[in-house]
């Protein structure tokens, strides 16, 4: 297993989670990939996204069929506005590479919003370290393990 992946089961553990990283021969870095991998509705997948809001680094747990609205991020975060990191940030303040970031076990505490379209599903699945691995986890689980604040985080056409 790969080390990323030891520290998200390992991390998942002091959670009270028994987190079980499946690998994907494809890459799983994008949302579609990881649904089509995975045999799961694109909706299913939890992009665990790395934003600033006020320069302070955040995680929005963003369903895979949504794409985040900056604004309602820097909302519901108390700031002025949002923006996207880039992935040297996103790998200093979680230890991980985007499209391997986990929903939980960054290298610093940092705050995470839950978009509220993910509580539609039974299972869920996420990054567990790298673009290849991924695993389930119940929308009940993500919440109290990430202890995110489920808000709308969707942009609504």
């Amino acid at each position: 297993m790969h080390r990323n992946a030891r520290a998200v089961v390992e991390s998942g553990k002091a959670l009270g989670l028994d987190v079980h990283p499946r690998e994907f021969p494809d890459a799983t870095r994008s949302a579609a990939d990881a649904a089509m991998a995975i045999g799961v509705d694109l909706g299913q997948i939890v992009k665990s996204l790395v934003f600033a809001v006020d320069g302070e680094p955040v995680v929005a747990l963003v369903s895979g069929d949504n794409l985040l609205d900056e604004e309602k991020l820097a909302g519901v975060a108390g700031a002025d506005r949002a923006w996207r990191e880039d992935a040297d940030t996103v790998r200093d303040a979680t230890g991980f590479p985007v499209g391997g970031v986990p929903p939980f076990g960054h290298r610093e505490p940092l705050r995470v919003f839950v978009d509220e379209d993910l509580l539609e599903y039974e299972e869920l699945w996420a990054a567990a370290g790298t673009p290849h691995c991924n695993f389930a986890i119940t929308p009940a689980e993500l919440v109290r393990a990430t202890g995110g604040r489920v808000c709308d985080l969707a942009q609504r056409r």
